[in-house]
């Protein structure tokens, strides 16, 4: 059997950086989806000459964009915001905690 280029550890790693926790079970899925998506970019890399295709930037080929300028413009009011507040404290705003 080929090596797997990720590991139960570097699945539960990137798990605990986005703040997520897996189960067992739930590991073994993320690393069976890892595993196919390798094979598939595998695949692409076979394709002959695949290195010299430029990267897309937008799916329409007619497609035009036009930069506005960026403009600093009056905006509303510190306490015209805060007014809409349940609770701040000097300029912050007070939210209820989510995470751990």
């Amino acid at each position: 059997m080929e090596e797997r280029k990720f590991t139960e550890e570097m699945v539960d790693d990137y798990a605990d950086k986005l703040l997520i926790g897996l189960t067992r079970e739930e590991n073994k899925m993320v690393l069976d989806e890892f595993d196919v998506i390798d094979a598939q970019i595998d695949i692409i890399n076979e394709i002959p000459g695949i290195e010299s295709v430029e990267p897309m930037t937008h799916c329409l080929d007619d497609f035009t964009y036009e930069l506005r300028e960026d403009v600093a413009s009056e905006s509303v009011s510190l306490d015209d915001l805060l007014a809409n507040c349940d609770d701040y404290v000097g300029s912050e705003v007070k939210v209820p905690k989510v995470v751990g």
